[in-house]
């Protein structure tokens, strides 16, 4: 079985236009949700989101040379799109700059408020995993760091960690979860289980989507400035900590857009998981987390698929076949004869789409 996708007529945009249109998008998004969100006094999430993104943009020009001279460049998958072969060598470990930015941000704009503290710590821990798997992918010049099993361990235990802090820190009535219509499940000491689920599954699933220059950026900006409208009327500190995020995405991509100068790698996308799964979990709006991040979590049914239907197709010689030419998704429409920019976009889209259903409805 072979999915086939044809890519859409040959866009004229460009990395550079992309990055225009959406952080003229995300600004004026901010700036008309704090026009028409008049029940959370105080709101400002446009002033925070802008000030994380020319300090992040900023920041670059400093960080991706002194990465470049420490010979901090990508391994490319031998088995990935061949098209990727001229990327090695391009500096990773972008995650060590905008992370830290958005945290340091938040913190100080929030006076360092417990929910913000908490999430702020849960983000540096996951940030903490991805270097040390980006570091022995350097470090081994292979395309395999520490292995599957400890990252996820060490994933586990920082929801664990994080759990416990939440438990010691918030109100009881976090462990009802909120459904469309009104619905909510009290679920009690069976919140925990879930939610470090909910952290493992999202950190990895962004992980997954860092495949394309400027994707797990672009929707990372896009699903953290949806979260932040989501949570502000219960939690403004929240709100801002997401902005402060989805800005510092924003700048990172003035050096991560097509073509990059610099891949975030795991330090960057496992925190941007975590932080995304940490708000949800406190905020009480793990659904509307789940339908911010609907590319993260397609992307991660595409490999969980991919590997399925190859066990199950698998003959007497122990070959199966492919669902898709290669997993995750991105990849296969790479090789479908969609460009990285015609990929991007159309993510791009389908993740404010996404955003705009949860807000809305």
């Amino acid at each position: 079985m072979d999915v086939r996708l044809v890519p859409p007529a040959q866009f004229r945009f460009s990395g550079v236009s992309l990055l225009i249109a959406l952080t003229g998008l995300l600004s004026l998004s901010a700036l008309l949700f704090e026009s028409y969100a008049d029940v959370v006094p105080g709101l400002s999430i446009s002033l925070p989101f802008l000030i994380c993104a020319v300090l992040c943009a900023a920041l670059g020009y400093l960080v991706v040379p002194l990465l470049r001279s420490l010979k901090a460049g990508q391994v490319i998958q031998e088995d990935g799109p061949q098209t990727h072969l001229y990327k090695a060598g391009t500096p990773t470990m972008g995650g060590i700059f905008f992370i830290p930015v958005a945290v340091i941000v938040a913190l100080i704009w929030t006076g360092f408020a417990t929910s913000v503290t908490v999430v702020s710590l849960l983000t540096l821990t996951y940030a903490s995993i991805g270097w040390l798997d980006d570091w022995q992918i350097l470090r081994r010049k292979s395309n395999k760091g520490i292995s599957p099993r400890t990252k996820l361990l060490l994933q586990v235990v920082g929801a664990i960690v994080f759990c416990i802090g939440v438990a010691a820190t918030q109100s009881t009535s976090i462990t009802t979860v909120q459904l469309p219509l009104g619905i909510s499940i009290a679920l009690g000491i069976l919140f925990f289980p879930l939610a470090i689920f909910t952290l493992v599954a999202e950190s990895n699933a962004t992980n997954l989507t860092d495949g394309v220059d400027g994707l797990a950026g672009g929707t990372g900006a896009i699903a953290a400035l949806g979260l932040a409208m989501l949570v502000a009327p219960q939690s403004l500190p929240l709100a801002i900590f997401c902005a402060c995020l989805s800005g510092s995405c924003v700048g990172f991509l003035t050096h991560n857009r097509n073509p990059a100068r610099v891949f975030m790698g795991d330090t960057g996308s496992l925190a941007l998981g975590g932080a995304l799964a940490g708000v949800g979990i406190i905020s009480g709006h793990l659904w509307g987390l789940f339908i911010i991040s609907g590319i993260f979590f397609v992307e991660s049914l595409s490999v969980i698929a991919q590997v399925g239907y190859y066990k199950a197709t698998k003959d007497s010689k122990g070959k199966g076949k492919r669902l898709l030419k290669m997993a995750p998704v991105h990849h296969h429409l790479e090789l479908s004869g969609w460009s990285e920019i015609q990929i991007v976009a159309m993510f791009y889209l389908i993740n404010a789409i996404l955003v705009g259903l949860t807000i809305f409805f």
